[in-house]
């Protein structure tokens, strides 16, 4: 658009007037925006798109600023989850490793076969509070390593006796082990044989 093509607009008390005397949206007069315009109107549009450009040229900086903001208050945001998600699971397994010698008595006072009827009924009490706990450290993830009759794996097992040479299997579980959330929290303590 020419500059001959432009609108006539005319200045009153602050608002903008079209050539049609109708008003649109009060504007601010050059002297608010610190704009200094020549008496010559192309002088004076040099100086407004000078001024434009630079505005614009201001506003793309601060653009570019909101988003590495942005940007870095997502990587912050991420950044916390995980370290909430690490705090979490260390908790967790503080919790659960302090549990494991809670579990191996259960497992020595389940062992136990009943010879009384009133040790019936104990052992009886004692099983329904073992599996009410093996469920709730479920839920936090642990599982046990199964181990009797399994191929030796010395990621899972530790070998206290071995009887014999080339592949190896469990031949008795002394210690059970555990994993949390699959990772060995306790490798199974185990006796072995030859296959």
């Amino acid at each position: 658009m020419s500059t001959d093509e432009l609108p006539e607009i005319e200045i009153v008390e602050g608002e903008v007037l079209e050539a049609n005397g109708e008003g649109s949206q009060p504007s601010p007069s050059p002297a608010d925006l610190g704009v200094d315009l020549p008496e010559d109107r192309e002088e004076a549009i040099g100086v407004l798109t000078a001024h434009l450009a630079e505005a614009r040229s201001q506003a793309e900086n601060h653009l570019d600023d909101l988003r590495r903001v942005a940007a870095e208050f997502d990587n912050f945001r991420k950044r916390s989850a995980r370290d909430r998600d690490l705090l979490v699971a260390s908790a967790s397994e503080r919790v659960v490793r302090a549990m494991l010698p809670v579990l191996d008595s259960f497992d020595a006072g389940l062992a136990i076969e009943p010879s009384t009827e009133t040790e019936q009924k104990m052992l009886g009490g004692m099983r329904s509070t073992y599996d009410q706990l093996k469920d709730v450290l479920g839920k936090e993830g642990l599982e046990p390593i199964e181990a009797a009759g399994a191929r030796f794996d010395p990621e899972l097992h530790e070998a206290v006796t071995s009887s014999g040479d080339g592949d190896l299997v469990v031949s008795q579980e002394l210690r059970r082990g555990y994993l949390l959330g699959g990772r060995v929290l306790r490798a199974a303590l185990v006796a072995l044989e030859s296959e």
